[in-house]
């Protein structure tokens, strides 16, 4: 697996400090800085502590199985940036050339939210997915139009939340087949909103997000 991240602090010297610091009890594969230079700590047959808690496609502990690229954006929390163009193309060149060397199918390159949507919101919105799959890397359909039409939130229970929970599943993420919409799901529809329906996110399945869904699953190779 590659997973995505943004570190989350206000400098890229703040966050290499960090990652590089063992009272951290962090560290990851890469850290791409704004201007698009890349410092590697960690060396690709090492384990780094870049996921947490985790889980993809039924597997637990991604730290053991994926490369962990952190992406310099101070995040959410201090004003979230937009990404520049020369930091996105550095993370498109880093992700090509790891793919000479690992075999990663395109469903496992994933942000941090995806899986640990109960923890993490990075790299959020504003990363440019598109541009990576333009260029080979990851999966990536059109986000269905939003429209208005039933949906499901907080609170509902029913088949048709089952159901939905089902697609999130068949896909990747950790969420419980209960037909209960708790808060896990909300989590993880906005996580899953965040990564592939990023006009709108605010965890409730409505028709676009549930036709985005069914989109990148019958575009998954047989």
């Amino acid at each position: 697996m590659i997973v995505l991240h943004y570190t989350g602090m206000e400098s890229a010297a703040a966050a290499c400090d960090w990652l590089c610091n063992p009272i951290s009890r962090v560290s990851c594969h890469y850290l791409v800085e704004e201007d698009g230079s890349i410092i590697q700590l960690v060396g690709e047959d090492m384990r780094a502590w870049h996921a947490g808690a985790s889980s993809w496609r039924g597997v637990a502990d991604t730290n053991s199985r994926s490369i962990g690229i952190e992406i310099q954006n101070p995040g959410h929390s201090l004003g979230y940036p937009d990404f520049p163009g020369t930091q996105t193309a550095a993370v498109i060149a880093l992700c090509r050339d790891i793919l000479k060397r690992q075999d990663i199918p395109p469903r496992n390159i994933v942000a941090h939210s995806d899986v640990s949507p109960a923890r993490k919101i990075d790299p959020g919105e504003k990363f440019d997915w598109p541009s990576l799959h333009r260029e080979g890397i990851g999966h990536w359909v059109e986000p269905a139009a939003i429209i208005e039409g039933p949906v499901k939130q907080l609170g509902d229970r029913d088949q048709a939340v089952l159901e939905f929970q089902t697609l999130l599943s068949r896909y990747g993420y950790d969420v419980a087949l209960n037909g209960k919409f708790d808060i896990m799901t909300k989590n993880t529809v906005a996580a899953f909103q965040r990564h592939f329906r990023p006009a709108r996110v605010d965890g409730i399945s409505d028709l676009s997000t549930i036709e985005t869904l069914k989109r990148l699953l019958a575009a998954l190779p047989e």
